[in-house]
Formats: structure tokens, C-alpha cells, sequence
């Protein structure tokens, strides 16, 4: 299972990497791998507002039907596009291609406090 350096994660099994004054959003390895194929995503609309640990969104794959939790508060500034057209890039590529929002957080520093660092989220996912 690929759990990289340099991201935050969920217990809910989203990972967030900050990229200057936004957050980029997606769903990890383990969650994609526990989902099955992705055939589609409900995205929030850009503009909206993200609660930390509220749903944003859902995935519909093979396997099963889940709701998308925001790792931090803020205004989603943008989507990924390429998501509509070809969904399962989350399956093949939850760490880059596969990220689902930017989100521009409000409360960065205190909220990451909830978040995982990459050694606590291995412990959650192997235990």
C-alpha cells in the first residue's frame, strides 16, 4: 500500500497536500483499493464551502457507494476535471492525476491537528 511522505491524511481516508495557500484533496491508496473501480464522482460545485469532516461529496464504484469528507475547512477553488470523463484515474493514480479539490483552508493551523501524519495513518490501516 502506498502511503507517501509530504501528505496528510483522514481517518476517513482522504489525504491532503498543501501546495502554497491551497490544499489539494483526494482519496488514498487504501481507500481506492477497498472501494474497487470508480465509475463516478459527485464533485461540490467550486465556490462552495468545505466543513472539516463533513461530506463533500460522493464516490460510486463497483464495490460500494461513499461519501467524500473535506480534511479541512475552507472554499473550494477548484475540481478536477478530468474526473467526469474518466473517473477511475483514482484507481490508478489517487495521489496525482486522482486528486478531486483544491480547497483554499480557513483554519489550516488548527485543524491539521486532526490529521495524520503518514506513520499514524500506516498504524490505522494496518491494524
Amino acid at each position: 500500500m502506498n502511503i507517501p511522505a509530504g501528505y496528510l491524511y483522514t481517518k476517513e481516508h482522504e489525504w491532503v497536500k498543501i501546495e502554497g495557500d491551497l490544499a489539494l484533496v483526494g482519496i488514498t491508496d487504501f481507500a481506492q483499493g477497498e472501494l474497487g473501480d470508480v465509475v463516478f464522482v459527485q464533485l461540490p460545485d467550486v465556490g462552495s464551502k468545505a466543513k472539516q469532516g463533513d461530506s463533500f461529496g460522493t464516490i460510486e464504484a463497483v464495490k460500494a457507494v461513499a461519501d467524500i469528507y473535506s480534511p479541512l475547512s475552507g472554499d473550494v477553488v477548484e475540481v478536477n476535471p478530468e474526473l467526469a470523463g474518466t473517473p477511475e484515474i483514482m484507481n490508478r493514480e489517487p495521489y496525482t492525476s486522482g486528486w478531486i479539490v483544491k480547497i483554499r483552508p480557513s483554519n489550516f493551523d488548527t485543524e491539521k491537528t486532526h490529521l495524520l501524519t503518514p506513520e499514524a495513518y500506516k498504524d490505522l490501516t494496518s491494524a
